[in-house]
């Protein structure tokens, strides 16, 4: 069942991909302009977002820290100089360190708050009014399975990603009435930048490239939540229905090194 306008036809399509530098929100960049979608990419490494453009001819690049409120509002302005709309914009920014209790690191941990959670409300404040004044458009928001439930050296960084997932939620309710998709993107483990630090073995890790086809798709099939690769996926939104109880314990079996 689709929870949101199916999206398919990218041709000439503005989107607009905040974390665009590396890893999943480049390759989802390459993706869409592959697709004929205008796509701005922006990020902190501008010499990053310039060799995307050179690369994918008609792109944009907008540098930017998502940290500066005034740095997003200004990049709005540039994407409605394109098209003068905005038909999707994904928030794919991210921060991501190994933490645990006996590591406890405040800076870092408001460092993830940041970047992760506080920079998504810093785009909405700059997207929102261009989406409703619209009355169409997509919000995508990119969070992880690292949020479903508490994880072992995830105390910095899954937090924020369960934030994201419940304002996904909420801004579905609140936009779909006036003809607004919203999504929120849970990947698994996928080889970017961020995870290249883990010591563990990363079952079902994706590529990037294989996680922006998925995302491309569950766009095209009104998904609100686009969690992949399912294989794993499945098994710890299954895990999400256990009682604390049983959780923990299971947990500490599988995660014990």
């Amino acid at each position: 069942m689709a929870l949101n306008p199916v999206i398919r036809d990218w041709n000439d399509q503005v989107v607009w991909i905040v974390g665009a530098s590396s890893g999943i929100g480049r390759a989802t960049a390459s993706r869409l302009h592959a697709l004929g979608a205008v796509v701005v990419v922006s990020a902190r490494n501008a010499d990053a977002l310039n060799a995307f453009v050179a690369q994918h001819p008609g792109s944009h690049a907008v540098a930017l820290d998502v940290t500066d409120p005034a740095a997003l509002s200004s990049a709005m302005a540039t994407v409605l100089a394109l098209r003068g709309r905005l038909d999707l914009v994904v928030y794919c920014a991210g921060h991501y360190l190994a933490m645990r209790a006996d590591s406890f690191d405040l800076a870092e941990m408001q460092r993830h708050l940041a970047v992760n959670y506080s920079g998504a409300l810093h785009l909405l404040d700059a997207a929102l009014p261009v989406l409703i004044r619209q009355g169409h458009g997509h919000l995508s928001l990119v969070a992880s399975v690292a949020g479903y439930r508490g994880l072992p050296n995830a105390m910095a960084y899954g937090p924020t990603k369960a934030a994201l997932q419940h304002l996904a939620e909420t801004l579905y309710l609140d936009l779909h009435p006036a003809g607004i998709g919203v999504s929120v993107i849970n990947p698994g483990f996928v080889a970017t930048p961020l995870t290249a630090p883990n010591t563990f073995t990363m079952p079902a890790l994706l590529t990037p490239e294989q996680a922006a086809q998925h995302m491309v798709r569950g766009w095209a099939r009104g998904r609100f939540d686009i969690h992949f690769p399912k294989r794993f996926t499945l098994w710890l939104q299954l895990m999400r229905l256990l009682p604390h109880s049983w959780y923990f314990p299971a947990v500490r079996r599988t995660t014990q090194t």
